[in-house]
C-alpha cells in the first residue's frame, strides 16, 4: 500500500471501533445547563473513524435538560449522588442505571466527561458539607462501568488533550476493534495464528509477560474448545493493551524488526537503521521516524512479516498520532 506521500504503508484492516462517549461530548445538548461540550479532537479528527454510541446517564435517568446541578457527597454507605438545592438523593436511580448499563455495555472503549459526578474518570469532588473532602475520586456511574470492565480503554476528554494518552487510547480502542471483529467471524485456529502473528510486534510493545500468555494460548489452538480459547486468548491480548507502550518496549519492538530486516540490507542502510532508532530511543525524533524507515526497507526487501505488522499500523494513518517526541 502507498500513501498520500507515494510512501509504502502497512496494511490497514478496515475496522471501525465501537466507542462509548458521555453525549455532551459530541454536541448534544443534554449538560445541566442545556448546552453541550463538544470536544473538537472527537467530534472533528476521530469522529470519521469510529461508531458513537452516546450516552447521558443523567438524561437516562429522567433528569432532562436543563436540569439541577449535582455533586457527591459523603455518606457511610458510600458517594451519594445528591442535586446540590433541593437535595433530592439519585444515588439509587444512578446505581441501577450503571448496573444495567454494564451488563449489557459492548463497546471497545469509553470516553466520559472529565469532572462530572457521574461521569468524571478522576479529580471528582466528594462535598462534607458545603466543603470538597476529597477531591481523588470517580463519578458514580463511571465507578460502577469501569469496575465491571477493568481492560475496557477509558479516557475521558480531558486527558486526551495529552499526545502520548491520546495515541494509546486510539491505539488500543482500534486494537480491541480488531479483536472483537475476529472473534465475531468465523475463525479456527489457522486464523487465530494468523490473526496472533500480525500482531506480535504490537503486543510486545506493550507487555511482554501478556505477550507470551497470547502466545501460549495460541500453541493450545487444537486442544481447548474454541469458547475457551477465545476467553484466554481474549483476555491476554485485552490486558497487553493495557499498558502503555514505553520507549524501551518501543526500542525492543523496533529492534526486532530490524533484525528480521537486517541481512537483505548493505551496511550503509543497517545503520541508518541503528541510528534512527537510537534517536527515537534518546528523544529526538517522533516514534514516526523509525517505524517508517523500518517499513520502507520492509517492502523494498520483500519482508511480509514485517511488512504486514499491526505495529506500523495500529490506526488510520490519517490521524497522525505517532508525531510527536517523547519526552
Amino acid at each position: 500500500m502507498i500513501n498520500m506521500n507515494g510512501l509504502p504503508t502497512a496494511p490497514t484492516d478496515e475496522v471501525r471501533p465501537r466507542v462509548a462517549v458521555s453525549s455532551c461530548l459530541i454536541g448534544e445538548l443534554v449538560r445541566f445547563n442545556g448546552g453541550h461540550s463538544r470536544d473538537r479532537f472527537l467530534s472533528g479528527e476521530l469522529d470519521p473513524y469510529v461508531d458513537w454510541v452516546p450516552i447521558c446517564p443523567e438524561m437516562e435517568i429522567g433528569l432532562g435538560a436543563p436540569r439541577e446541578s449535582l455533586h457527591l457527597e459523603r455518606s457511610p454507605e458510600g458517594p451519594r449522588l445528591v442535586a446540590t438545592k433541593s437535595r433530592t438523593d439519585h444515588t439509587a436511580r444512578m446505581t441501577a442505571l450503571a448496573a444495567e448499563r454494564a451488563r449489557t455495555l459492548d463497546v471497545d472503549g469509553y470516553v466520559f466527561k472529565a469532572k462530572s459526578p457521574s461521569c468524571g474518570i478522576h479529580g471528582v469532588p466528594i462535598y462534607a458539607g458545603e466543603m470538597a473532602a476529597d477531591r481523588r475520586n470517580r463519578g458514580l456511574f463511571a465507578a460502577r462501568i469501569m469496575d465491571a470492565h477493568p481492560l475496557l480503554p477509558v479516557e475521558d476528554e480531558g486527558r486526551l488533550h495529552d499526545p502520548l494518552l491520546r495515541e494509546t487510547f486510539v491505539e488500543r480502542i482500534f486494537a480491541h476493534a480488531r479483536l472483537r471483529a475476529f472473534l465475531e467471524s468465523d475463525w479456527g485456529p489457522r486464523e487465530l495464528i494468523e490473526f496472533h502473528t500480525r500482531h506480535k510486534m504490537q503486543l510486545l510493545a506493550h507487555d511482554p509477560v501478556a505477550y507470551n500468555t497470547a502466545g501460549r494460548a495460541v500453541a493450545l489452538a487444537g486442544v481447548l474448545t474454541r469458547r475457551e480459547l477465545a476467553t484466554r486468548y481474549g483476555h491476554a491480548f485485552r490486558t497487553a493493551f493495557s499498558h502503555k507502550a514505553s520507549i524501551g518496549r518501543n526500542v525492543n519492538a523496533l529492534q526486532h524488526c530490524a533484525g528480521m530486516i537486517a541481512d537483505s540490507l548493505d551496511p550503509a542502510r543497517r545503520a541508518d537503521l541503528d541510528k534512527v532508532i537510537t534517536s527515537y530511543q534518546e528523544g529526538r525524533v517522533a516514534l514516526s521516524v523509525p517505524t517508517a524507515l523500518l517499513l520502507h526497507d520492509a517492502w523494498g526487501e520483500g519482508k511480509e512479516y514485517v511488512r504486514d505488522q499491526t505495529y506500523f499500523a495500529p490506526y488510520p494513518e490519517e490521524l497522525r498520532l505517532r508525531n510527536h517526541v517523547p519526552a
